[in-house]
Parts: C-alpha cells; sequence; structure tokens
C-alpha cells in the first residue's frame, strides 16, 4: 500500500517555475557572492525575464526583435569594468546567440525549445549577479 502513495505523490512542474541556471564555462562568483551589475543591465534583464514569462506567441521574429531591443539598451548602457564586466560577458554571449537563434527560427517547437533554454540562460545571469 504505501508503494502505491509513493507512485501517487509525484511532484508536479508548472511553467511557474523557475527553470534551473546552466553551468557556463568560465563562469564564477565573486568570492561567493554575486557580481555587481550596473542598473541598467539588471533592468534590461528583467525586461528580457518579463518577456519571457509573458510570452504567447511562438513567432520566433517577432520574439526575437522584442529581446534584440532590451539587449541593444543593456549593450549601450554597459558601463561595468573589471571581471564583472568579463563574468558578465560569460552569460550575455550565450544569451544573444539564443536571441539570434529565436529570430532565425519559424519552427515552432524549436521557438519554444529555444525559449526555454533562454530562460535558463536567463536564470543563470540573476544567479551570478545582482545590482
Amino acid at each position: 500500500m504505501s508503494l502505491a502513495l509513493t507512485f501517487g505523490c509525484k511532484k508536479e512542474t508548472t511553467k511557474t517555475e523557475t527553470p534551473a541556471a546552466i553551468q557556463l564555462e568560465g563562469l564564477t562568483q565573486n568570492h561567493n557572492e554575486k557580481w555587481i551589475a550596473n542598473e541598467e543591465t539588471h533592468i534590461g534583464m528583467k525586461r528580457i525575464d518579463s518577456i519571457l514569462n509573458n510570452n504567447t506567441s511562438l513567432d520566433g521574429k517577432l520574439l526575437g526583435e522584442a529581446l534584440s531591443k532590451e539587449t541593444s539598451y543593456i549593450i549601450k548602457s554597459c558601463n561595468m569594468t573589471g571581471e564583472a564586466h568579463d563574468q558578465l560577458h560569460v552569460v550575455l554571449v550565450p544569451i544573444l546567440e539564443e536571441i539570434t537563434d529565436i529570430k532565425d527560427t519559424n519552427n515552432t517547437s524549436e521557438v519554444d525549445k529555444k525559449v526555454s533554454y533562454l530562460k535558463r540562460l536567463v536564470t543563470t545571469y540573476f544567479e551570478y549577479f545582482k545590482t
């Protein structure tokens, strides 16, 4: 009887759960602390996160354009220097690449997979950076 209860109590996942972060080669914490990002970078990343979490369309071009607008804001506004800036690039480059891939993808199931991966990259940013 307990065996049936064990199988009946599976944890169900929902889309609102935070995606798991990705371990990126070269990405480290600042002596077990998060790196300090400039405010504009953090705002841009929050906007990207919001776009991804509120997106209902799998139109890669449309979604990619909205995300690219935010990455342009981040790049233009970045005044970070030193190791924090270098660490930001470790996570930002894959984000930029994934957004480019999303813009170039017409297949909705591929867009969905790429959005899921991008959400994990954004989670990674928030695990390593703060303002």
